[in-house]
């Protein structure tokens, strides 16, 4: 539920190459963006610091155990970069490779290309074919969430083979129904009415967006 060119360096050395996906893994760019399966804990890590706000959860209802309630730590969180593969600039107990799991839902991090920090994250359910994702604070109110919505259209079309993806919003969440919009989607039937992760029960309204050639990412 819903409730950039890359330049590498130093500080960037092993992240992936936009474009450039591997078995369980996918990478994408939008022109301000870039999207890719977490590599380590941190990126994880601060994928959840960027939803866990009170602005977000009031849309998400993500578990209590999947949030990080201190906002000093998801500030601290979302100031890092992600880091090469020899995990300098990587805090304490947060460079431990992430291997996503076979029936997980497909998790991608964003950054900014501009300075590489943290800026968000996709969710898709590809059994399902629901798309969901959010935007860090400092992200928020600038059109980033048509660029997210945009890019989980194309990782649902073009790298996992779905020829429709959903999305629900709650009924009230009109940021995110314009970009939703924005995005290309259009409105959809589906259940007025959504059990978010906590419990919490809201009205939604469901868009969908569809593509006559679906395919997957080598």
């Amino acid at each position: 539920m819903v409730w950039s060119l890359f330049r590498r360096g130093p500080a960037t050395r092993g992240l992936p190459v936009p474009g450039r996906c591997a078995p369980g893994r996918h990478v994408l760019a939008t022109e301000r963006l870039l999207l890719f399966t977490p590599r380590t804990r941190l990126d994880v890590v601060a994928a959840l610091a960027a939803s866990a706000d009170a602005e977000a959860q009031r849309w998400l209802g993500t578990q209590a155990d999947e949030v990080v309630p201190d906002p000093d730590i998801r500030r601290e969180l979302l100031a890092w970069r992600p880091a090469g593969d020899d995990g300098r600039r990587i805090p304490h107990g947060l460079a431990e490779p992430y291997a996503p799991g076979p029936d997980d839902p497909l998790l991608l991090v964003c950054v900014r290309r501009s300075d590489l920090s943290y800026a968000g994250a996709l969710e898709l359910e590809q059994r399902a074919g629901e798309m969901g994702g959010w935007l860090a604070p400092g992200c928020r109110g600038q059109g980033l969430g048509a660029e997210l919505f945009r890019a989980g259209a194309e990782l649902a079309h073009t790298h996992v083979g779905l020829a429709t993806v959903r999305a629900g919003a709650e009924t009230g969440n009109t940021a995110s129904r314009r970009a939703l919009a924005r995005a290309g989607f259009v409105p959809d039937e589906g259940p007025l009415r959504h059990a978010l992760p906590n419990g919490r029960v809201i009205t939604s309204v469901w868009h969908r967006h569809d593509t006559p050639a679906a395919s997957r990412c080598r």
